[in-house]
């Protein structure tokens, strides 16, 4: 049976009981895990998040459990509060498999039953072009029916940036050629205390797009931290939105 395809207003309604797996209908190569619960969500994708973002931490090779563990203390977080949302590239996905296969890391079964969907999608005509993730409303205190919404459309802005060529490119564009230097240095500080690794220049960008133009939640995003002042901040979204390329993500 194939992956089921819903629009982003029918995934903000709903509340799963138990986990589920959707395409989304503007973009179907981005598939959606929407979580009944944070520790669920943690145990199937923490380990994938620490290798594909976290600063601190090796990009060549997965943590094994206990590392992974000292790795969340480290953060300040806790295994249900690493990450309110996951969004990675499907290659990421596979890539993942493949290390954990080479060096012999023991998987979780959440994680083995990662590897099955990651194969499931990718064997569909759409194939698998962005994975990302959600959480069920209430499945903490401070995620509220307007907090899920928000995570929603923040991470369906990363699967737009992993799977639309022509989005990617204009996102670089502004990264490289609109904000200054000072500006793209402001970035990075503020992603730095969100604890993504500054170094990994894509994920910089793909960040910037998400956090500036689609995460209007002061709850996930307060602008008067990067220490850019409100008129340039308002000049950098208006020239990005003119120039944003056609498609649901512009409509939004």
């Amino acid at each position: 049976e194939p992956i089921p395809v819903a629009t982003e207003a029918a995934m903000r309604a709903q509340s799963p009981a138990v986990r589920t797996v959707m395409r989304f209908a503007a973009n179907p190569a981005v598939v959606v895990i929407d979580f009944p619960t944070l520790t669920e969500q943690g145990r199937m994708l923490n380990r994938m998040a620490a290798w594909a973002e976290k600063g601190g931490v090796p990009h060549d090779r997965l943590l094994r459990d206990a590392e992974l563990a000292a790795a969340i203390q480290a953060s300040g977080t806790t295994a249900d509060t690493y990450y309110y949302g996951h969004d990675y590239r499907g290659s990421d996905a596979v890539q993942f498999f493949a290390l954990a296969d080479r060096d012999g890391v023991i998987l979780r079964p959440e994680e083995q039953e990662l590897r099955r969907l990651v194969q499931r999608a990718q064997a569909e005509p759409y194939g698998l072009g962005a994975l990302i993730t959600v959480v069920r409303a209430e499945a903490a205190n401070d995620v509220t029916p307007q907090a899920r919404g928000t995570i929603l459309h923040h991470e369906l802005s990363h699967g737009e940036y992993f799977t639309n060529p022509a989005y990617a490119a204009f996102v670089d564009a502004v990264w490289r050629g609109v904000l200054t230097p000072d500006e793209r240095a402001a970035f990075r500080t503020y992603l730095a205390g969100e604890g993504y690794d500054t170094a990994l220049e894509d994920l910089m960008r793909n960040e910037m797009q998400a956090y500036l133009m689609h995460t209007p939640d002061p709850q996930f995003f307060d602008p008067g931290k990067l220490g850019i002042s409100a008129g340039r901040l308002a000049q950098i979204r208006a020239g990005f939105l003119a120039g944003m390329p056609p498609g649901w993500l512009r409509d939004a």
